[in-house]
């Protein structure tokens, strides 16, 4: 009976070994399995986007990050889907999809181009300044990112050249409320938007006009002091612009009247000029 059980406990430990290997040998072939298939999806998905189908081309490559996750390839194929969304214009997909990456693999190689992909798609949805505010704001929060996290790329070159035309786009918004302001003659309101541009976008092309604009105010509501101190700034830093004219004439109001007539003259000499050239062909 003792010799029964002991063959007993030892073919069951050989049926289990041997279940063992076959379990083994099995999950080794579906993970080769699955391997094959994940390449053969995201090639699917690399060459529909090279055809132009990017819409096909997302669904492969969400299909391989979806279905195999622990893939090398499943954050790649993220990028790419990401990345051709935003090839056919669908960039709110595309954002949704760059949030995600960086949620899942905040680690990756690839993390500057996710956060320069997700500046520029909120990027693109700049219409117009006075509606698209958020995109603006969260694009020019992004390429800081890439700026400050990744200087030395070439993302980076970019940005910063972006940020620049994004504190174009910014600064326009607050001239053209301060500018609404200054008509209906609030003030103190439009002090508040011309300042703004000149302590947060003094590098933009608004910047002249400005400081020319808060002349204007302090000179209306009889604070001539401050009008003459930003007059000051302004000849300083713009002396031969036009605003800058414009502010000298705010305080000597017999140069624009000279001005005026001096342009009134040239037209009218000119005009005779033509006028004569004009007769040699008669």
């Amino acid at each position: 009976m003792q010799r029964f059980n002991f063959l007993l406990i030892i073919g069951l430990i050989i049926l289990l070994t041997s279940c063992s290997k076959e379990v083994k040998k099995e999950s080794i072939i579906i993970e080769k399995k699955l391997g094959s298939q994940a390449i053969e999806a995201f090639n699917e998905g690399k060459k529909a986007l090279e055809e132009g189908d990017s819409l096909f081309a997302a669904k492969k490559f969400n299909e391989v990050e979806i279905l195999f996750p622990q893939s090398d390839l499943a954050p790649r194929s993220l990028l790419m889907a990401a990345y051709a969304y935003y090839f056919q214009d669908y960039y709110q997909d595309a954002v949704a999809e760059l949030q995600r990456f960086l949620r899942v693999y905040p680690l990756h190689e690839n993390i500057d181009y996710a956060y320069y992909l997700l500046a520029i798609s909120y990027y693109e949805q700049i219409v117009d300044e006075k509606k698209d505010l958020q995109s603006i704001i969260n694009a020019k929060e992004n390429f800081d990112i890439v700026v400050k996290k990744f200087p030395d790329t070439d993302y980076a070159l970019d940005a910063k050249f972006k940020i620049g035309l994004i504190n174009d786009i910014l600064a326009s918004k607050e001239m053209y409320i301060g500018r609404y302001y200054f008509q209906k003659k609030k003030w103190i309101a439009a002090i508040n938007r011309f300042r703004k541009v000149i302590d947060e976008y003094d590098t933009t092309i608004y910047a002249e006009e400005a400081l020319h604009r808060l002349v204007e105010v302090y000179y209306k509501i009889g604070l001539v002091e401050e009008a003459e101190k930003y007059a000051i700034l302004l000849g300083y830093n713009y002396q031969s612009s036009v605003w800058y004219e414009k502010t000298y004439s705010v305080f000597d109001k017999n140069y624009e009247i000279s001005k005026n007539n001096k342009i009134s003259r040239n037209k009218k000499k000119t005009g005779k000029i033509l006028k004569k050239f004009k007769s040699l062909f008669e």
